[in-house]
């Protein structure tokens, strides 16, 4: 029997023992081969590479925070201001080049009406990039 030991009991249980000898003699073989490879790659070619101008990178845009409590107070930057003062902010900002990035951060419990006066005077004033900021749980 091919599978049988020398057990004279003939005992058919399966065997325990896991057979390691293979895996060594993989991984004996793996760490020859990377021996051998492995000073080739510390060679390096020498090039003599052109040289290159480019341009700046673009600016990044100025962020705006402008934030709203529950009871609808306005704070732009953390300063409190009023929702005609809050216009005129935005007819400045979207002058800007780059525009600016509105990023809105509105108490849980404020009215959507609040949020969605600030979103359309944003966006009526040429401020097109508004982002929301939530707290992650």
């Amino acid at each position: 029997m091919a599978f049988g030991g020398f057990n004279e009991n003939n005992n058919q249980a399966p065997m325990a023992e896991i057979n390691v000898t293979p895996m060594v003699d993989v991984m004996l073989v793996l760490m020859v081969i990377f021996i051998i490879t492995a000073p080739l790659f510390t060679h390096a070619v020498k090039l003599d590479l052109p040289n290159a101008q480019s341009t700046a990178a673009p600016e990044k845009p100025e962020t705006i925070t402008l934030s709203i409590n529950a009871e609808g107070k306005l704070f732009w930057n953390n300063a409190e201001i009023n929702e005609p003062e809050l216009m005129q902010r935005f007819a400045i900002a979207a002058q800007k080049k780059p525009a600016p990035e509105l990023h809105l951060r509105a108490d849980k419990s404020t009215r959507y009406e609040v949020i969605a006066k600030v979103m359309a005077g944003a966006q009526n004033n040429g401020i097109s990039k508004i982002g929301f900021v939530t707290k992650p749980n």
